[in-house]
């Protein structure tokens, strides 16, 4: 709360206001880990049930996307922030579409989930799961680092995302070999391909997030800044 500055504006219904918005922003990534994390679980188990949970549950994401985007279209309408006010408001309309983003590759891995696989092609999904398993995590963490503004832990953070891409290209060069081998698993492996980049991206998302959190508390813009010298460019 005091790194967010609330509480120090005249207007107690401006305090309120920005208060809400973030904590229906740390909901919606509540909402979205969940369904990552359900889509992962129908995926690895061929779960038909589970699958369809998440792809019924997608349109709870996008409602909260649209719900707290115009939140946030009142508040610059009404309130004119300026300063770290705006920073903290332009923070959240990113930080919102890269979680409505991330709910798009649970519904698309939930769909997978319904297409079938033989036991030998199983394998291809364990390696997968254990792919989405790390970004969950990712996930988790920049969220807690959101909710807190916590920069330290967002640079942190984002230096995890080397690892994810380094686990990813170990993946696509299994699929590789798997296809070689076995050319009539190839359709099969061309959908655990895109899921295995979607998930991927899921990581370069939370790094996003990430800036976003720097941006809000140090005013810096690091998008284009090497990961190694975030640290030293915005002290």
């Amino acid at each position: 709360m005091d790194n967010l500055n609330i509480g120090r504006h005249i207007s107690n219904q401006f305090n309120a206001e920005l208060e809400q918005i973030r904590s229906e922003v740390l909901a919606m990534g509540g909402l979205v880990e969940q369904q990552l994390v359900d889509a992962l679980k129908a995926m690895h188990r061929q779960d038909v049930e589970l699958a369809r949970k998440v792809i019924r549950n997608d349109h709870k994401v996008n409602g909260k996307e649209v719900m707290i985007d115009e939140a946030c279209t009142r508040i610059i309408a009404k309130r004119q922030p300026t300063a770290s006010d705006l920073r903290l408001v332009m923070a959240i309309i990113k930080t919102i579409t890269d979680l409505e983003r991330i709910g798009d590759v649970a519904d698309s891995i939930a769909k997978m989930a319904l297409e079938s696989f033989t036991n030998n092609q199983q394998n291809l999904l364990v390696s997968l799961e254990a792919l989405g398993m790390q970004v969950v995590r990712m996930l988790h963490d920049v969220l807690d680092a959101f909710a807190r503004m916590d920069v330290n832990a967002a640079i942190e953070i984002y230096r995890e995302d080397d690892r994810i891409d380094r686990e990813y290209e170990s993946i696509i060069r299994q699929l590789m070999t798997y296809m070689m081998e076995d050319p009539r698993s190839i359709p099969n492996v061309l959908q655990v391909m895109w899921s295995a980049r979607s998930i991927e991206r899921i990581g370069d998302r939370c790094q996003n997030i990430c800036e976003y959190i720097i941006y809000y508390v140090k005013g810096k813009d690091v998008r284009h800044i090497d990961p190694n010298d975030i640290s030293s460019y915005i002290d």
